[in-house]
């Protein structure tokens, strides 16, 4: 049975079912749905999905399970605040944190999932739908459950979906990343300063998701499960190396970020560079014509070349070479900019960048095994 509460507009959905065997039975009415729970394992198990609770939802949930600390963690969840749970004897509170990558904006969307696992029964409270939970719940609908597990595989399963999820934000942040790579080493004068940051801000928020869900999942002593299955406990040990693949990708990805942001940085000096050698150059150059036509503009008394019969074509000529013989000389050095078939100083950079972020970003994914 499916209990929807409209309160102020919004939609509080609160879902309780009872499923034995690894497969859903019947739909149950919140009141009374803790008469039905086992001792957990292939007793069965009942499972509460609070999506996008009301305060009153909250409450009668609190209540028919007797757990005062939801209504605590409920108002966190919803207010995207990750919540501290302290729920003592036979209840595992674990609070998950599913991302989505927004491409088109390059941000993270953090959900922050809360989880009740008690004997026979688990509670989910979730501010709005996420994909994990009606994955698992419709597999629990088709019945591909496992019975021994009990209430553990649906945490299991919910922490693998995330986890999933985690891999696939992750190789959407690769192209992301690979891309604005690519910008930085084109050679077009542009600052990708901003996207760079924003970029890694995005980093840093992921990993404190991804890290923030691996304690949790550190936490859950394994005592405390077999308490809530006695029969068996799923693999969590290796729900948590994926876990820490996943944060040792997102290492990687800051650390190329951080590399990126150096280049972006190194080529922005060295075009600094370039440029006020090249203002420097011409104005040298600049300088002898101007020098001697101030001297002659001087109106001196006594200045013998004015009455020589070459005397012009002489000063013309010396200011002509002088200029000249400083053009070749500042050419030579690509202080004019890069002759036909040489490189700048920006440009050797940008190459020698180039090869070290492809070089990091071919070890980071090979070593998060992504």
């Amino acid at each position: 049975m499916t209990e929807v509460a409209q309160r102020g507009g919004r939609d509080g959905v609160i879902r309780c079912a009872r499923y034995v065997q690894g497969k859903k039975v019947d739909d149950l009415p919140l009141a009374g749905a803790l008469a039905n729970c086992g001792p957990g394992g292939s007793d069965g198990f009942v499972w509460i999905e609070c999506t996008e609770p009301t305060s009153a939802d909250i409450a009668a949930v609190a209540d028919e399970f007797e757990l005062p600390e939801l209504k605590a963690v409920a108002d966190a969840v919803a207010e995207h605040r990750r919540p501290k749970v302290k729920v003592h004897g036979d209840v595992v509170p674990v609070v998950l944190s599913p991302v989505h990558y927004v491409d088109s904006d390059e941000v993270v969307e953090v959900t922050e999932l809360a989880m009740f696992l008690g004997p026979g029964f688990v509670i989910t409270v979730a501010p709005w739908g996420i994909d994990a939970l009606d994955q698992v719940r419709k597999e629990f609908n088709e019945g591909s459950g496992h019975p021994e597990y009990g209430v553990l595989e649906v945490l299991y399963r919910v922490a693998d979906r995330i986890a999933d999820g985690y891999h696939v934000a992750i190789e959407d942040f690769w192209l992301d990343v690979d891309t604005v790579a690519e910008q930085v080493f084109d050679g077009r004068d542009k600052d990708r300063t901003a996207r760079i940051y924003q970029l890694k801000r995005e980093v840093a928020e992921f990993r404190r998701a991804v890290s923030a869900s691996g304690r949790t999942l550190e936490q859950v002593s394994e005592a405390r499960l077999r308490r809530l299955s006695p029969q068996a406990v799923p693999d969590f040990g290796g729900l948590r190396d994926h876990q820490r693949r996943a944060a040792d990708s997102i290492e990687s990805i800051d650390r190329l970020l951080s590399d990126v942001l150096q280049a972006n940085a190194a080529q922005i000096q060295l075009r600094q560079n370039e440029d006020q050698r090249r203002i420097s150059a011409w104005a040298a150059i600049g300088l002898v014509p101007t020098a001697v036509a101030g001297i002659y503009g001087m109106n001196f008394e006594h200045m013998p070349e004015l009455d020589w019969q070459y005397g012009y074509p002489m000063v013309v000529g010396g200011i002509a070479t002088i200029c000249f013989t400083l053009y070749a000389n500042f050419r030579a050095r690509d202080w004019l900019g890069a002759r036909p078939g040489s490189q700048t100083e920006a440009a050797r950079v940008r190459r020698a960048l180039k090869i070290r972020a492809n070089r990091l970003r071919r070890v980071g994914r090979l070593g998060s095994g992504s």
